[in-house]
């Protein structure tokens, strides 16, 4: 079983080899240019004394400064971070961002944390972070951060240089200088892309069986984007367990159930399944939208559904691809599928630069058209390289874009 790291590194060497890109710029590319790690003291509520390890690797920044995605949960790594930097870079580059791709994190659970441990924790990660700025490395939102995180993060970086810089930091809220759309704009662009695949394919959209695994943010929004629409959402987990109904789930009371309870199990209605059960039932749209590695060797044999769209980043291993793409089954990859928050974030900074925000339905429009823009280029190349892949499609995309960058710039 490969690392996610090395999973990332076997999809850039194979994307590199299917689209020809020059040897010397693949060299430079199998590894970040810059990382950093550190350490942030913390003095606790109860006065002890604690340190936590933080990281931030900036991948390449050919296209532009990097930018987007602070994680803070327990069991982060580097490796961890330097992989979904390498997809960050890759999902700006295949997007049309000029932006390269940038990731850090916090090796901390924000649940055993006070409030006051918490913020002081977060500004301490901007503190110790060197260099960052808008036309350097931008932190974003991630797995453990929010509207809030983002807010102490950028106001500890505007204390410490002096200055307003809203573009300083991503997925802020509105009134620090944010964007609106900002909580719907990866789980809407997940159902956004999953209308072009299934037009691709065929599949007609009401009445197609959807499973969600994952109801975070994002599987929570897509799964009313999807119920919206009149598909029948049948299975949806998150990490307790999950719940079943052959006559499908109606979102909005699981919504409500959740608040309640905390959980999905319980529900009127449905009855439990496990996350290994909702990966095979007998679904049209199966949509990861947890953590990495979910559909493996062992358990892509079992997929029963037409479509996967990867809600979250890497959810499907490079062996399971293959099960899947021999079963015949249709894979939207991550780079591709969650991409709604990198072009929300560019938006963000455009708004942010000029000072003019705009309405929804304008972000609405252009998070849906640039969507379907770069699924449907990564389709045309992988047609032109004849490769059934979509992910390679993407990839090539987007390192054909870096290529010409990091060529222009004399570095290769």
């Amino acid at each position: 079983m490969y690392s996610f790291l090395e999973q990332s590194s076997l999809i850039l060497q194979e994307a590199g080899k299917v689209g020809q890109i020059d040897p010397n710029v693949m060299q430079l590319l199998e590894a970040p240019q810059r990382v950093i790690s550190f350490r942030i003291p913390l003095k606790m509520d109860d006065g002890s004394f604690r340190v936590f390890d933080a990281h931030r690797v900036r991948y390449n920044d050919a296209l532009g400064p990097t930018r987007d995605g602070t994680r803070i949960s327990p069991e982060l790594d580097l490796d961890e971070v330097k992989a979904l930097a390498l997809i960050m870079s890759v999902k700006h580059a295949a997007g049309k961002i000029p932006a390269g791709g940038g990731k850090g994190g916090i090796a901390a659970d924000p649940k055993a944390l006070s409030g006051r441990e918490f913020e002081a924790l977060c500004r301490g990660y901007m503190r110790h972070l060197h260099s960052s700025g808008s036309a350097y490395d931008v932190p974003g939102a991630d797995v453990g951060t929010n509207l809030q995180t983002m807010s102490w993060m950028l106001d500890e970086f505007e204390s410490i240089h002096n200055r307003h810089e809203p573009t300083a930091v991503n997925d802020k809220p509105p009134i620090l200088g944010g964007t609106l759309g900002g909580y719907e704009a990866t789980g809407s662009g997940v159902f956004e892309v999953f209308e072009e695949a299934a037009r691709e394919i065929g599949l007609e959209i009401e009445g197609a069986r959807v499973a969600i695994q994952g109801f975070g943010q994002v599987g929570a929004v897509a799964a009313q984007r999807f119920f919206a629409a009149g598909c029948k959402v049948i299975a949806i987990s998150d990490s307790r367990g999950g719940v079943f109904s052959e006559n499908g789930i109606d979102v909005p009371s699981l919504i409500e159930h959740k608040q309640t309870t905390g959980q999905v199990l319980g529900l009127e209605g449905t009855h439990g399944v496990t996350n290994e059960e909702l990966i095979a039932c007998d679904c049209d749209v199966l949509v990861p939208a947890a953590l990495q590695g979910v559909i493996t060797s062992d358990n892509a044999v079992h997929v029963k559904a037409r479509l996967v769209v990867e809600a979250a980043n890497a959810p499907t291993t490079m062996e399971a691809d293959r099960i899947l793409a021999e079963k015949g089954v249709t894979v939207v990859p991550d780079v591709l599928a969650n991409a709604g928050s990198v072009h929300l974030c560019q938006m963000e900074r455009t708004q942010g630069l000029y000072d003019n925000y705009w309405d929804e339905a304008t972000i609405n429009q252009f998070r849906r058209e640039r969507l379907s823009g770069g699924f449907h280029a990564a389709l045309n190349t992988a047609a032109r390289y004849q490769v059934t892949s979509a992910r390679i499609g993407a990839w090539i995309n987007a390192l054909k874009r870096m290529e010409e960058a990091i060529k222009m710039r004399g570095w290769c």
